[in-house]
């Protein structure tokens, strides 16, 4: 991936020293080449000082290179037309400058350093030694693009690789707030199917203490008993919820499978729905835990869905299947015309439709001969394989 032309990574103390050591180490060669030049003809005394003044400047130049980096470029470059020790600040800078890889200034800039480079050769007229300056100073200048376009390199690689860490990092963080939300939806549903079906019962319960004025003491406490009796459940099976929600753990409990069942339908006839089983499930010792608990919260949902749209009216519930060819699950109950669905009307739909889903299976639902009718298949796979495993 290619950076921001701009880009230049911040640097640390080292990365600073470094760079004042690459303009230093020049600096410090041709001071030595003057105080030589001084010390055999001490009338270079002040020429040496101008040079070495220039070289301070343009050392003191270097610390906006990065700010303005083909400004501080050129002006240590036309230092250099006057000032050898000027030579390491200006390398230091043309370098910062071809890693920002604007050849629209880098060329510009290293066409000045040409003729800066030509000027200081011949000011003492065209000999041998300038051939020998110039070929090695233009050799120079070559290297030092190809190395600003390494560094350069190193960067880009550097930032697509911190880029790429930051992106799978953000792919961790969302992977793991959906692994968060599903896991409160799966919450929200259990405590959705659990509390749906306790507070119906308690409804029918209250509403047959309120509405009937024909039962005796006894059969008045037996509803009441029946009433604290849901109300504990709930507030248990709610705990339980609550609890693995802060615990942060799988949803262990509640549980219930298929063989749960009849105490389902045991539980809401005494409360007082109408229910007619019809169970024709083959095998049902094979079936997989999590089919099973599936099957016994859809049936739970739909028996709620039923006491809420036809309270009072006979519903019937058919099981079947046999491994191999899936577990079906049907219920019927009459369809009342213009009942109103009351608070969360049509969401238990919704939620069955969510928890076939899970479980692999479909759901359809139809309104035929007055009646609701809800169906619903689910997955079965036969426990039976080829004990050579080489199939058929």
């Amino acid at each position: 991936m290619r950076a921001r032309p701009e880009y230049q990574p911040p640097l640390d103390r080292r990365g600073v020293a470094l760079r004042y050591l690459c303009a230093v180490v020049p600096m410090l060669f041709h001071g030595a080449v003057l105080a030589w030049l001084v010390a055999q003809d001490g009338s270079r005394l002040a020429q040496a000082l101008t040079d070495v003044g220039l070289g301070v400047l343009g050392l003191v130049l270097m610390r906006w290179r990065r700010r303005w980096p083909w400004q501080i470029a050129v002006a240590t470059v036309l230092l250099t037309a006057v000032s050898a020790t000027a030579t390491g600040p200006a390398l230091v800078a043309y370098v910062s400058l071809v890693t920002h890889r604007r050849w629209s200034r880098t060329i510009p800039v290293a066409v000045v350093s040409v003729l800066c480079l030509l000027a200081g050769a011949v000011q003492d007229g065209i000999t041998q030694a300038t051939y020998v300056s110039t070929v090695s100073g233009v050799t120079i200048l070559g290297a030092l693009t190809f190395f600003g376009l390494y560094l350069r390199g190193r960067r880009d690689l550097e930032l697509s690789l911190r880029e790429r860490a930051l992106a799978v990092e953000r792919e961790q963080r969302q992977r793991i707030e959906q692994a968060r939300l599903a896991e409160r939806v799966k919450i929200a549903q259990e405590m959705h199917d659990v509390l749906a079906h306790r507070i119906s019962l308690l409804a029918m319960l209250a509403g047959g203490l309120a509405y009937r004025t024909d039962l005796t003491p006894e059969q008045t406490r037996e509803a009441a008993l029946a009433i604290q009796e849901n109300a504990h459940q709930s507030l248990n099976e709610l705990r339980t919820v609550l609890g693995t929600l802060r615990d942060d753990g799988e949803l262990e409990a509640p549980q219930p499978g298929l063989d749960h069942l009849d105490a389902l339908f045991g539980e809401v006839r005494a409360a007082g729905q109408r229910v007619e089983v019809d169970d024709s499930v083959d095998g049902r010792d094979r079936l997989p835990a999590p089919t099973g608990r599936h099957a016994y919260r859809i049936v739970q949902e739909a028996l709620t869905n039923a006491r809420k749209h036809a309270p009072g009216s006979l519903v019937t519930t058919e099981l079947g299947g046999r491994p191999g060819e899936g577990l079906r699950i049907r219920v019927t109950n009459p369809a009342r015309p213009g009942s109103s669905p009351g608070p969360g009307g049509r969401l238990g739909l919704v939620g069955l439709a969510e928890r076939t889903r899970m479980a692999g299976g479909t759901l359809s639902h139809t309104i035929r001969d007055g009646c609701f009718i809800l169906d619903v298949r689910l997955p079965w796979e036969s426990a039976e394989r080829d004990p050579t495993g080489a199939g058929g």
